[in-house]
């Protein structure tokens, strides 16, 4: 048996109002990245899903240079581990 790493994290992205939907289109199209609301002040609620923490790190470190963000926060961050048979 092998061991198996699955993390989710949850941020909130505070976009500029007018690129919002833009800025969900584009960060949507990351992988694991999933928007689950868009206000109209420009919030943005996210959640990354990945095999390991650097692939989060690396989305979060991407959505931070999109033009338009302000900033991304991390909220909410777990990992669970796994056997899967080889």
């Amino acid at each position: 048996m092998k061991r198996e790493e699955f993390h989710v994290s949850s941020l909130v992205v505070l976009a500029q109002p007018a690129q919002r939907h833009q800025l969900a289109e584009r960060i949507a199209t990351l992988e694991g990245a999933e928007i689950h609301a868009v206000s109209e002040e420009g919030k943005l609620v996210v959640t990354l899903e990945g095999a390991s923490q650097r692939p989060i790190m690396a989305a979060i470190d991407a959505i931070s240079a999109m033009p338009g963000v302000l900033s991304a926060s991390l909220i909410y961050h777990q990992f669970d581990e796994g056997e899967v048979e080889e």
